[in-house]
């Protein structure tokens, strides 16, 4: 399970009549196997901010995120990355891929990071239930936007981690791999035992969610 507790990041500025403002603030949540939490909120809200935090990628001012017994925060750098890449999966808005490596070698290197051989004829199998196994020798500069999008759930998904936070999975998709990709991905939670969680502007992602969270002005409440 990870959890958050009181989780905020505040930046603090020069000018202004405030000399801070808050990102989030005090948020709580809780992913859990199985289940797919699904978080809604405007552009600006917090959302990105609150999943990198919950990725172990972006230190907060305030708060706890721990994975089952550990404290993510707590631990030292190299022992957080390690945890990271063993057990939380990221599926980033931005572009993520190594320009250098193929898109089946971009799909297999999480698990190369870790010391393992990775497994090609799964991750063949990803790229196949994203439409895209065409393109497994092909390099990320040759794919569109929604091809990259659907490599980076590939690679997320390949990497068999038992967290997914996925930032806007579905933000460059036509409504066919839309559904494609919301369908793998609640597969993973029900069928693998995956804690998911979906930041998304896409409605059509409400109905695959077993929890649903909103943020506002960077608070978080369950709905």
């Amino acid at each position: 399970m990870l959890k958050a507790n009181q989780l905020t990041m505040r930046y603090f500025r020069k000018t202004g009549r405030a000399n801070h403002f808050f990102a989030v603030k005090g948020a709580n949540l809780e992913l859990h196997p199985g289940e797919v939490a699904v978080l809604t909120g405007r552009s600006g809200s917090g959302k990105t901010t609150l999943l990198h935090m919950l990725a172990g990628l972006l230190t907060p001012t305030e708060g706890k995120v721990w994975l089952d017994d550990a404290d993510l925060y707590a631990l030292p750098d190299a022992a957080l990355s390690r945890l990271r890449n063993q057990k939380i999966g990221v599926i980033p808005q931005g572009r993520s891929a190594v320009d250098a490596l193929t898109v089946l070698e971009n799909v297999l290197l999480p698990r190369q990071l870790r010391g393992e051989a990775g497994d090609r004829g799964a991750a063949l199998r990803w790229l196949d239930a994203l439409g895209i196994a065409d393109l497994a020798d092909a390099r990320p500069a040759e794919l569109s936007g929604g091809e990259l999008r659907r490599m980076a759930i590939a690679r997320a998904l390949a990497a068999d981690t038992e967290v997914i936070l996925a930032d806007e999975p579905t933000g460059d998709l036509d409504d066919e791999n839309t559904e494609r990709a919301l369908m793998l991905l609640k597969s993973a939670a029900v069928k693998r035992r995956k804690a998911v969680l979906l930041v998304t502007h896409d409605r059509e992602a409400l109905p695959y969610g077993t929890r649903l969270y909103r943020m506002e002005n960077g608070t978080l409440n369950e709905e």
